[in-house]
């Protein structure tokens, strides 16, 4: 019993430090919760507090986007207003074309006529050697939302003095109706082909002899044009032209319409190398004095009555894809008659005829490109005229008997083209307009500067 007694009491000993080792356990683990717990609940604020954070720097980077970009907005505007003032500081474009040249002729220039016609307007021939050829100054402008204006100033070399003439000046509708454009002032008519190109974007250094011979190189003069596109797949536009008959091949004083024209055209592509254009015209007036060279150049050839004009143009253009070589062919046909009087100085004179008079002429010429700085070409020329009347010896000295002689000109140029800004032209012509032929040569040169607009087919 008394053995028993010590064992009881040490395992009574042993169980109660055991106990109080697992209350100490105990109270350690939750003492290590209680800082797990702490330690969570701290990163969660953490995290809370770094969300809240984000969320806040996410909606002020978002108001400083919207803020810049009002300010580009903003920026933007004030640059078209920039764009907008600064077209309107270089408001109209600006063109300048440069043209001069050497001319070398075989026969006296003051002596040159063309058999069986009476030369008016601006027909005569270049100055010989160097000169200044027609040199242009050109003005162009959007004047409002309906309306375009453009002018065109020429600088002529005329016996040796600096001549400035109004070339173009008008006035044209981008468009009033589905295609129906209206044009007023000075300019070009649509009469043929070649008629409204301007001299610097003619294939040859000069005009050919019909349009010599009949307009005194070109057709224009002060009026109104109204012509329509037709909507359709194939190229057509019609138009009327209302001059006042003041400019040559017209004259005179007239209170209303001195002369008129119309003309048609239709084009189209053949496929994507090949096309094709041609065009009908019609001019007439009623001519009052007009004024021509005569044979005897003392005295000066007058004519009033009826003068109508018919002509056709074709023209066809090859342009291969991805090259830069391509070919033109052109052909332009007139035919002019006319019924009235001639006179030699005055009407009051005894130098007077009846006059009924057919004159007719004609070119075809071909232009190849051979790469993009040489092109090279070929013209020829031909005239016929026929007339009659009360005094044969007041039309052989206007100069309009043929006597069965038919003025003709074959031409060659070469052209080296540096840029499509310069062009250097060299030209070769067999000019038979009359029985003297002459031989004539011509080394051109033609620089373009400021705004161009791209040339008509």
């Amino acid at each position: 019993m008394k053995k028993i007694l010590p064992v009881v009491v040490s395992a009574s000993l042993v169980c109660a430090s055991a106990m109080a080792s697992a209350d100490t356990q105990v109270e350690q683990l939750k003492q290590q919760l209680d800082l797990l717990k702490q330690d969570y609940e701290k990163r969660i604020k953490a995290l809370e507090e770094g969300l809240l954070a984000a969320q806040q720097a996410t909606k002020t980077n978002e108001k400083k986007l919207i803020a810049v970009e009002e300010q580009a907005e903003e920026a933007e505007l004030a640059s078209d207003d920039t764009i907008s003032v600064a077209k309107n500081a270089f408001n109209p474009e600006i063109s300048l074309i440069l043209d001069g040249r050497y001319a070398n002729y075989q026969n006296n220039t003051d002596d040159y006529q063309l058999t069986g016609y009476s030369l008016g307007g601006e027909s005569g021939l270049f100055s010989e050697g160097l000169s200044l050829g027609e040199s242009e100054l050109t003005l162009s402008a959007n004047i409002d939302q309906l309306f375009y204006g453009r002018i065109t100033l020429a600088f002529a070399d005329e016996d040796g003095a600096t001549e400035v003439g109004i070339e173009e000046a008008f006035a044209q509708t981008p468009a009033l109706y589905d295609g129906l454009t209206l044009k007023m002032g000075r300019f070009f008519s649509d009469i043929g082909y070649l008629n409204n190109q301007h001299a610097h974007a003619w294939d040859f250094a000069d005009a050919p002899l019909v349009y010599r011979a009949l307009f005194g190189s070109q057709l224009g003069g002060d009026g109104l044009q109204l012509s329509y596109i037709a909507p359709t797949d194939l190229f057509m536009q019609v138009g009327t032209e209302l001059f006042s008959g003041h400019q040559f091949p017209a004259s005179g004083n007239h209170s209303g319409i001195g002369s008129w024209t119309a003309f048609a055209k239709l084009g189209d592509d053949i496929n994507a190398q090949n096309s094709w254009q041609v065009g009908l015209s019609h001019w007439q007036a009623n001519v009052d004095g007009r004024e021509s060279s005569a044979i005897d150049d003392t005295k000066t050839t007058l004519f009033s009555g009826d003068s109508h004009i018919n002509a056709l143009d074709l023209v066809y253009k090859w342009t291969p894809s991805a090259s830069t070589k391509s070919l033109k062919l052109q052909f332009e046909y007139f035919a002019r008659d006319e019924d009235g009087d001639i006179a030699l100085d005055d009407f009051t004179s005894p130098d007077v005829s009846t006059y009924k008079g057919w004159q007719k002429g004609w070119y075809a010429q071909g232009i190849y490109q051979l790469n993009s700085q040489w092109r090279t070409g070929l013209r020829y020329d031909h005239l016929s005229s026929h007339s009659n009347g009360s005094n044969s010896l007041v039309l052989i000295d206007a100069g309009l008997e043929s006597n069965g002689y038919t003025p003709e000109r074959y031409s060659a140029m070469l052209e080296w083209l540096p840029s499509e800004f310069s062009r250097i032209r060299l030209q070769y012509n067999n000019d038979q307009s009359s029985k003297d032929t002459d031989n004539q040569l011509f080394l051109q040169y033609t620089f373009s500067l400021g705004t161009h607009g791209a040339h008509s087919y």
